[in-house]
């Protein structure tokens, strides 16, 4: 049988910004009901190309059809109405509105002129019943976790009965069982001939859920393959434009665990944080990596929260150093030499319209004023000395940083702490949402920290970070230490295995 006519076919696409090709002859070709992966490093053209497609920028050069006829969207709300809906990976809904109000924002229920909020509510709770999710919709949308949000994003994307949905990392605050639900609906609006455009940076998803996959690399469409006749190290390799030999010795850019270890950096003991964290354990030494592992819910990040002070602890003892200590606040655990690079480094972590050099410097600050007035000569001379010394790539450190990729934001954030002399530095979700070559650089300079004596607490979703680059592994389950792992036995069956010792994640948990 002959195969239907593209969906959408983007032909030759050209953008420049200020001369620079962001995008150099792209094309993308997506069939009815087909989920069509599109992968690529940041800064190889994804977000650029689908901004392009939903007239969020104008293209140079190229043409575009969807649904057999040449389109310009003017912006994205145009194109929400052309049939075209997009789910971006940081949430953009409206915290202190109901998630009734969220759901049907722009195209609220009326009768007689006025918000008709019972047929509202019915139908948004009607609209998250498909995706598993059982909640009061009159609620804040604040009230919920990330998680929640995300997929009330989802939800609301989906709603508009679009004949193509873009999910640009809709799985980055998801849990496994609600990843699950995700697929599940995906496979849903494919059986129904809506197309969908997964954007990821989990490899391992694309083969569970997508049909064929897209390539890009330095603004250019370099493959578009079926799934089932490209294994992963091969579309790793064709995003970095290297050889699939010199990408499958290692699944990660960790170096071999060293198996030296110093004295004590940090001890926790009977931990207890609200209920989320109940009987936490753990012990960091100098010069070892520390994997904390558990599924969503586990109590990893509120537990690191407590050794910074973010949420102090309610019960149990906690030393660093050798010296018992009870950080109230984050001032406090930077004082004791703690650095704390946090899961969303876009909410928490750095400062979108201040330079480079601001928020690098930012934990130091106080050092660096003297009579008020702060010392620019020495900070940029800290500021030089750490983008060399991390590789940062801008074209300057007064450049703002929310226009780095998500991969130099990170090593500005990485930057900031170790300016500071930590003797432990912990990182939640240190390479969530960048792309390979960044991660490989962020893993490879993580050991060499550990190695030069650092103290480092991992938190990682990823099995392979924390299987290859941890020389000991905590797994946590609802709020307990259920696993002590040295790095020979720290395999991912026996992390999984000690995952499951509590039933899993809670649905609304956040950490």
């Amino acid at each position: 049988m002959p195969s239907p006519s593209p969906l959408l076919v983007m032909r030759d696409i050209d953008k420049r910004f200020q001369g620079v090709h962001a995008l150099a002859k792209a094309s993308l070709e997506v069939q009815p009901g087909e989920v069509m992966a599109l992968v690529g490093q940041n800064g190889a053209g994804k977000s650029t190309l689908i901004k392009v497609l939903t007239g969020a920028y104008s293209r140079d050069d190229g043409s575009i059809t969807f649904a057999g006829q040449p389109i310009a969207f003017a912006s994205p709300m145009e194109a929400q109405r052309g049939g075209v809906s997009t789910i971006y990976q940081e949430i953009n809904l409206v915290p202190f509105r109901s998630v009734a109000e969220n759901i049907f924002l722009g195209r609220e229920r009326r009768r007689y002129g006025l918000l008709d909020w019972p047929r509202m509510n019915a139908e948004a709770a009607e609209i998250l019943r498909r995706f598993a999710i059982t909640v009061d919709v009159r609620k804040p949308l604040m009230d919920f976790s990330t998680a929640i949000q995300q997929m009330v994003a989802i939800a609301r994307a989906v709603s508009f009965q679009a004949q193509l949905v873009i999910m640009d990392e809709p799985t980055s605050s998801l849990d496994e069982r609600e990843v699950e639900v995700l697929f599940d609906v995906m496979r849903q609006l494919r059986a129904e001939g809506v197309a969908v455009i997964f954007i990821s940076h989990r490899l391992d998803e694309l083969y569970q859920v997508c049909d064929r996959v897209t390539v890009m690399r330095d603004g250019r469409t370099v493959m578009t393959r079926r799934m089932d006749e490209v294994d992963k190290l091969s579309l790793v390799a064709a995003m970095l434009g290297r050889d699939v030999e010199a990408v499958r010795s290692r699944e990660t850019a960790f170096a071999a665990a060293t198996g030296r270890a110093g004295g004590d950096v940090l001890s926790v003991e009977g931990l207890k944080v609200g209920r989320r964290v109940r009987d936490v354990g753990i012990e960091v030494r100098s010069g070892q990596i520390v994997g904390l592992a558990g599924l969503l819910g586990s109590g990893r990040t509120e537990t690191a929260r407590a050794v910074f002070g973010a949420d102090p602890a309610d019960a149990g003892a906690i030393r660093l150093m050798g010296r018992a200590v009870a950080p109230q606040e984050p001032a406090d655990a930077i004082a004791l030499g703690v650095g704390y690079c946090s899961e969303d480094r876009k909410a928490d972590g750095i400062i979108p319209d201040m330079s480079v050099r601001e928020n690098l410097t930012l934990a130091i600050l106080p050092r660096l004023v003297a009579l008020g007035v702060v010392d620019e000569t020495r900070q940029r001379a800290i500021v030089e000395t750490f983008m060399k010394r991390l590789a940062i790539k801008a074209s300057g450190p007064e450049q703002k940083i929310r226009e780095l990729s998500g991969g130099n934001q990170q090593k500005v954030l990485l930057a900031r702490w170790l300016c500071a002399d930590p003797k432990l530095l912990i990182l939640d979700e240190p390479t969530r949402g960048i792309d390979v070559g960044a991660k490989a650089e962020i893993q490879a300079l993580i050991r060499e920290l550990a190695d030069q004596g650092l103290g480092v607490l991992m938190i990682s979703s990823e099995l392979e970070e924390i299987v290859e680059g941890a020389d000991r592994v905590y797994v946590l389950s609802d709020g307990r230490t259920v696993a002590d792992l040295p790095h020979a036995q720290a395999t991912a069956s026996a992390i999984m295995a000690a995952m499951a010792h509590a039933g899993g994640a809670s649905e609304n948990a956040d950490g």
